[in-house]
């Protein structure tokens, strides 16, 4: 299990929303590609860039930022946001994307994104971004009446790179992750998943380190190590003893 710090990105900066509301946001970094080489300097072994412009406008809008953390940085970076066809995606696995998160497309246009996860296998995950159990889309604007592992199970035996899971109630408001919801997507699943939204303490890493035992392979912080809630390093030398 590793710990996964986010890099949201805003305008061409790094931010962070309060339950992926655009006009709820608060800036941590002019420089993105800073903060990740901040991130790489402390240990991170893995960076979670997201494009939140591009997840509402449907396409690459903060392109030159994410391309220029991909040049400053060698740690491993997985990109959500905005991706919404095969020529974006491979586009980005050009550039030195370790992976990237299909979340609406996974929703609106199944067939398509089994074809892709199928080409480029562990070039893709799946974002599963749930809200009371309910799959959203459109970078969160969107409800659906579609269940979390109804989603994932079309996807599952093709062996995506991973699931990432995202409770959107929970995401940057300091409260603490959906532990109950995460497992049973997690027992829903036999791909790797990914833990995201609400990690606030080190308490909530402790209580996440069961979800190891069912597939649960990195948690993915934001606000809480950027208000220095979480000490990243205490935090990785946890989850790293797993």
């Amino acid at each position: 299990m590793i710990i996964i710090p986010a890099i949201d990105l805003k305008d061409g900066k790094c931010v962070r929303l309060r339950q992926g509301r655009m006009d709820d946001s608060t800036t941590f970094n002019d420089d993105p590609a800073d903060q990740a080489r901040i991130w790489e300097d402390l240990g991170a072994r893995k960076i979670h860039v997201v494009d939140l412009d591009g997840s509402v406008d449907g396409k690459a809008v903060n392109l030159p930022v994410i391309k220029k953390i991909l040049k400053t940085v060698k740690a491993p970076i997985q990109i959500g946001g905005g991706i919404r066809n095969e020529q974006t995606l491979a586009m980005y696995l050009d550039a030195g994307a370790q992976n990237c998160i299909l979340g609406t497309m996974a929703v609106t246009r199944p067939d398509e994104v089994m074809a892709m996860v199928e080409k480029y296998t562990t070039g893709v995950s799946i974002g599963i971004d749930a809200k009371n159990g309910y799959v959203a889309v459109q970078g969160w604007t969107e409800s659906t009446q579609l269940r979390a592992a109804e989603v994932a199970a079309r996807y599952d035996a093709l062996h995506p790179f991973s699931f990432i899971y995202t409770d959107i109630e929970r995401d940057g408001m300091m409260k603490g992750p959906n532990i109950p919801a995460t497992l049973e997507f997690a027992q829903s699943v036999a791909s790797e998943v990914i833990l995201s939204g609400g990690v606030t303490t080190i308490q909530d890493v402790r209580d996440a380190l069961p979800l190891k035992a069912h597939g649960v392979s990195g948690i993915i912080i934001g606000r809480a190590l950027y208000e220095k809630t979480i000490d990243f390093k205490e935090a990785a030398e946890l989850v790293a003893h797993v």
